[in-house]
């Protein structure tokens, strides 16, 4: 059974910078592609990138330029790099693991709150 575990999320000033974390266990790593979402209270969790297995890498308008998405086959751990933090990035980010087979598997989420 795959498992995602979040770290890295925090609390910081507008215009600061944090490093998201996701462990990745249970299957293969290199086979899936994995993404960052977030939910912000009272919204719909939204994309805020992927990475495919190939390292191809897509984004979302409001994370382009300012956030990059990484992954260490190696180490089984997908990154999410987020610089310039705004306070509308206020949101619970969760990790997110698709297999081929579309077995689809989430994180328990952690949070990133920016204040102004």
């Amino acid at each position: 059974q795959v498992q995602l575990v979040e770290s890295g999320g925090g609390l910081v000033q507008s215009g600061g910078s944090l490093r998201l974390s996701c462990a990745f266990s249970g299957s293969i790593f290199s086979l899936y592609v994995m993404g960052w979402y977030r939910q912000a209270p009272g919204k719909q969790r939204e994309l805020v990138a992927t990475i495919t297995t190939g390292g191809t890498t897509n984004y979302a308008d409001s994370a382009k330029g300012r956030f990059t998405i990484s992954r260490d086959n190696a180490k089984n751990t997908l990154y999410l790099q987020m610089n310039s933090l705004k306070p509308e990035d206020t949101a619970v980010y969760y990790c997110n693991a698709l297999h081929r087979s579309y077995n689809n598997y989430w994180g328990q989420g952690t949070q990133v709150t920016v204040s102004s």
